[in-house]
């Protein structure tokens, strides 16, 4: 399973097959994984990635299940499981 590669940064265009946009504001993208692709963080699969370039962010609720976060020079990463 390739894994999401954070190292040099993130952009959903290097996965944009894999990867389905859900919701777009500009600064904040919610994808939903649609392939074979693991984790930044773990190397597992997942369902949700939240990307967001605010250096803070706040939920409503917290996700209801496992998460892992990735974070980058410039974007901070939510994923859930």
């Amino acid at each position: 399973m390739e894994r999401i590669d954070v190292d040099d940064g993130f952009s959903m265009h290097e996965y944009r097959a894999k990867l389905k946009l859900l919701k777009d504001n500009g600064d904040t993208r919610i994808l939903e994984h649609r392939d074979d692709l693991g984790c930044p963080s773990c190397g597992q699969a997942f369902d949700r990635l939240f990307v967001t370039e605010h250096r803070t962010t706040s939920f409503d609720t917290p996700p209801d299940r496992p998460f892992c976060l990735a974070r980058t020079d410039e974007k901070l990463l939510l994923i859930t499981h």
